[in-house]
Formats: C-alpha cells, sequence, structure tokens
C-alpha cells in the first residue's frame, strides 16, 4: 500500500515486470484490476493474497492506527 492512501478500504498493489493492479482486502477481497498480467498470473497473484490476507490487514492497520 502507499502511505496516502488511508481514505480507502484496506487494499495492497501488486507488480511484476511493467504489470500491475490492486487488490481490495475490505469489505469483500476481491481484485479491483490489473494491467500486464495474464489470467494465469491474476489467478497466482489472487491466491498468494488470498493466504496473507490477515498479514495484510494487520500491517495496513497497524501502520495507519485504525
Amino acid at each position: 500500500f502507499f502511505s496516502n492512501e488511508n481514505n480507502e478500504p484496506a487494499h495492497i498493489h501488486v507488480q511484476k515486470g511493467s504489470g500491475e493492479g490492486k487488490i481490495w482486502l475490505e469489505p469483500s477481497f476481491r481484485l479491483a484490476w490489473t494491467i500486464g498480467f495474464s489470467r494465469q498470473e491474476e489467478t497466482a497473484v489472487l491466491e498468494i493474497a488470498s493466504a496473507n490476507k490477515e498479514l495484510f490487514l494487520n500491517k495496513w492497520y497497524e501502520y495507519f492506527g485504525q
């Protein structure tokens, strides 16, 4: 996440080479958007993000203090 995005729901950004994307962690876990990822890469990124969702949420709230 970026430090100026605390006005948005919890989310993460993903990057790979020239590809990038955004995944909402709350209020529901879902892909917001991607550019430059294949369908298989999107699936893999979502699986990794889902497996680490609690860690990402803990870090989000630890950083933003909510």
